[in-house]
């Protein structure tokens, strides 16, 4: 067997990802995975798939951001490469609140025109938001609009790649749990092993996201709902044939069992109050992941030369919004690793010597 030029551990979302670019490059890739093709252990796979760049500028930093616009521009380009079809839409996000969570709605409208310039928002009103969006509870006598925002259905991409992978002729080993007593044969190893890699991680934390999956065909959403409340944030949806991805962004913690009776009821009673139709929806799925996340809540890299081990992590609750610049900013290393520092946009690449790490 020819050893490849890069074997890419961990095929979540950011690892077979990379896989998928490197041997479209080029590369001889090989591909290990402690789960199947499908996908099901990975952060990705409890997801809704928002590529909301606009929504988070109030809660995440201007690199946060810059990245997110970036991978809008990458995922349609990518989607299009893909061997199967998957389902992506960019109507943009509807910022819904209750009446007595307008300070939110305030907050929300002059910190995102502060932080962020290239922020289009735009308020609507009454009929016109019933107009817009008919199923939208009559309580909410207003909204704004982020034009733009995109979303991808989460698990038809992990098998999208997963065929793209194939069609590439990577050497995926899937159900394979590599460790690092069976560190895999390669010109370059490249770790996206997420939770899986804490060892190496100091400061590595999971972030827990409880989503359910919804079939209300009687219910026609053609943008994402993001509900501003001061305690928690859920979002709703939709996906193609009437169904809908009801979640909520981050919960601090590592429990990885199922979602409780309380969290079910935040979920569904707050989905609810934005679209009373959902009464007479059918509950397909819970799911919970916990996803990896640093102290900073950004992504790093960390190259180990002696071992030859790239180590990349930490996407939080952005897998989607960061994913594509990710993996370029990863190409861009393989591509000229003595420069790094100079080559990789929006990098933080972690000492772990030191408390802070160095991020131009």
């Amino acid at each position: 067997m020819t050893r490849p030029d890069l074997a890419v551990v961990g095929g979540g979302l950011v690892g077979r990802l990379l896989a998928w670019r490197a041997a479209r490059a080029g590369l001889n890739v090989a591909l290990y995975d402690a789960a199947s093709r499908l996908g099901e252990s990975s952060a990705a796979w409890a997801a809704a798939g928002m590529i909301t760049p606009a929504a988070e500028v109030v809660d995440a930093d201007e690199e946060i951001v810059a990245m997110g616009r970036h991978s809008l521009t990458l995922w349609p380009q990518w989607l299009s490469e893909m061997p199967l079809p998957v389902f992506y839409r960019d109507t943009g996000t509807l910022l819904l609140w209750h009446r007595e969570d307008a300070g939110e709605a305030r907050r929300f409208d002059i910190m995102s025109r502060s932080r962020d310039p290239h922020t289009e928002l735009t308020r609507i009103y009454g009929d016109d938001l019933r107009q817009l969006e008919p199923a939208i509870a009559p309580g909410f006598p207003s909204a704004m609009y982020l034009p733009g925002e995109a979303q991808v259905d989460n698990r038809e991409l992990l098998l999208a790649v997963a065929a793209a992978l194939d069609e590439a002729h990577v050497e995926c080993h899937w159900n394979t749990l590599i460790t690092d007593d069976t560190w895999p044969e390669a010109g370059t190893v490249i770790d996206c092993r997420g939770m899986g890699a804490r060892p190496d991680w100091q400061d590595l934390r999971g972030v827990r996201g409880e989503v359910v999956r919804l079939h209300a065909p009687e219910i026609e959403l053609g943008h994402m709902l993001r509900l501003l409340h001061p305690r928690y944030s859920v979002y709703v949806v939709p996906r193609a044939e009437g169904h809908l991805v009801v979640g909520a962004t981050s919960i601090e913690s590592e429990d990885r069992s199922e979602v409780s009776v309380r969290g079910a009821l935040e979920l569904l009673s707050s989905a609810y109050s934005m679209l009373p139709a959902l009464a007479e929806a059918r509950i397909l799925e819970f799911a919970t992941q916990v996803r990896p996340a640093l102290q900073d809540n950004r992504p790093a890299f960390h190259y180990d030369p002696l071992r030859k081990v790239f180590r990349i992590n930490g996407l939080y609750r952005h897998g989607f919004l960061l994913s594509p610049t990710v993996v370029e900013a990863a190409m861009m290393w393989l591509a000229s690793p003595e420069s790094a520092a100079n080559v990789i946009p929006w990098q933080c690449l972690r000492d772990f010597d030191h408390e802070e790490a160095p991020c131009p």
